[in-house]
């Protein structure tokens, strides 16, 4: 116990807060956050085509739809029946106020299916309709121009 050792023998309390079980505590919620950190931000797996084209310059999170190769489609994370996607499209407020989404696609999806969700996409009243692909590395650029 802390005592102070001011004079005639009489103990008076120490009004110094033990902060040790704090800091033990804050160390331990540091590690929990850094370890789930990274599995917060997981989202639905695809293998997008490459493409020779400039990266885009994204400032804010856009509204995400993906088709994977066995021709399931997700809002964000969502995954929507692809029978339920014009009525999704219609009644989500983030994407009618902005009118722009973002769309990608495995490259082994059937291009015919790829039109289609496009067309339900325009159908839904978006106006601004993006394309994400991976750009292609620059060595790789570098070997196609010198063949």
């Amino acid at each position: 116990m802390a005592m102070s050792t001011g004079g005639g023998g009489r103990r008076a309390p120490l009004s110094e807060i033990n902060v040790t079980p704090m800091v033990d505590v804050m160390l331990v919620l540091l590690i929990i956050f850094m370890v789930s950190a990274p599995l917060l931000s997981t989202g639905v797996t695809v293998d997008l085509p490459s493409a020779r084209a400039p990266a885009m310059q994204m400032h804010d999170e856009k509204l995400l739809l993906t088709v994977t190769e066995d021709q399931k489609v997700y809002l964000g994370e969502n995954e929507v029946p692809y029978d339920r996607l014009e009525d999704v499209l219609l009644h989500n407020a983030r994407l009618q106020s902005e009118k722009e989404l973002y769309v990608q696609a495995d490259e082994n999806v059937p291009y015919g299916f790829v039109v289609k969700v496009l067309a339900i996409v325009r159908r839904a009243g978006i106006e601004k309709l993006g394309l994400v692909t991976d750009p292609v590395a620059a060595d790789t650029t570098a070997t196609a121009q010198a063949n």
